[in-house]
């Protein structure tokens, strides 16, 4: 007889919080810091609640030192610790790539296996909340060419702690991007206490059969928006999560795209250098033969991402996503 798991309904945000809480109780080496996590929770009240629960010692404010942070944080997981490091907004990453570029993930290569660095680094990102210059970059890709760490990017509460806690457990350094349109405009029901999400696996969140729509993060709504009103017309979607961006599922692509022949992939990072060419480059080395139409990419444009009054104009819509899918269906 199956056990029934208790559920919550939970926002992205509160399901991120629930994953940290789960596992600062479970590991006294898990210890979370960086700018404001502290006292006041974090900018986005990630860490809400966390000092006051455990303390200190484990959940505190550093320096505004991005490179600080990073360097720190990589010291500590080299000494047993299980460090949680949050970048306040992922535009500000770009002074501790050095330490991730250099330090964080070639450790474990450097020591020939005699040091890991089981570091979390989370980091809201992602356009949509109108924020200032450089709070909304999408600049995941940097990351996704660097042997030795993990992306990781959810688009829902119960993938968001699952794979959390995963990143946590995880024994090498783990990118874990949090899509900041999502945080409070998706609910969903969360399993209390701890649970897993696999990463390096991607989701299937909508069956069809003429056209494969790939997302992840923030995009995914977008995405399910596009497969609606497609629908509507008769054109059946196949959408995938991926999840991980890095290393990406490239089973789950491949079974979907040789079903459909078809495929439109969509993230709000740049075109040029984007996550979506790699996935292009996925199916033409598993694919190719299968396919019925090129396929097309909605993305940000190459441009910085704008200020407020032009950052809907940048953003992927529907409206697009929907304009790609009866391209490749019109081939």
């Amino acid at each position: 007889m199956a056990m029934m798991v208790s559920t919550k309904q939970l926002t992205m945000i509160q399901a991120i919080t629930d994953a940290m809480r789960v596992m600062l109780k479970e590991r006294e080496e898990v210890i979370i810091f960086g700018e404001d996590v502290g006292k006041s929770g974090g900018v986005f009240r990630a860490t809400e609640g966390l000092q006051r629960e455990f303390g200190e010692e484990r959940v505190f404010d550093t320096p505004l030192s991005e490179s600080g942070i990073i360097g720190t944080a990589i010291g500590m997981a080299i000494n047993g610790m299980l460090p949680i490091a949050e970048i306040q907004f992922f535009g500000f990453i770009y002074p501790a790539y050095e330490q991730i570029m250099t330090h964080a993930v070639r450790m474990r290569y450097r020591s020939l296996g005699t040091f890991t660095v089981p570091l979390v680094i989370r980091a809201p990102y992602g356009a949509g909340v109108h924020a200032p210059e450089i709070h909304s970059d999408s600049a995941e890709a940097l990351f996704t060419h660097m042997p030795g760490i993990k992306v990781v990017c959810p688009s829902n509460p119960f993938d968001a702690k699952g794979l959390l806690i995963a990143s946590i457990e995880d024994p090498d350094p783990v990118l874990f991007l949090e899509p900041l349109r999502a945080y409070r405009s998706v609910r969903g029901e969360v399993p209390e206490g701890k649970y897993t999400v696999e990463i390096g696996k991607g989701k299937k969140v909508k069956e069809g059969k003429d056209v494969t729509v790939i997302a992840w993060g923030a995009m995914m709504a977008v995405a399910m928006k596009a497969s609606e009103e497609a629908e509507k017309k008769g054109i059946s979607c196949d959408v995938i999560d991926l999840r991980t961006l890095y290393p990406i599922d490239k089973d789950i692509i491949a079974e979907s795209v040789q079903k459909t022949g078809r495929c439109v992939i969509v993230h709000e990072a740049h075109a040029t250098g984007g996550v979506g060419n790699d996935i292009v480059s996925i199916i033409n080395d598993t694919s190719f033969l299968y396919m019925k139409a090129p396929i097309e990419r909605v993305t940000g444009p190459d441009v910085h991402v704008p200020l407020f009054a032009l950052e809907n104009h940048y953003l992927p819509t529907p409206a697009r996503v929907m304009e790609a899918i009866e391209k490749v269906i019109n081939f």
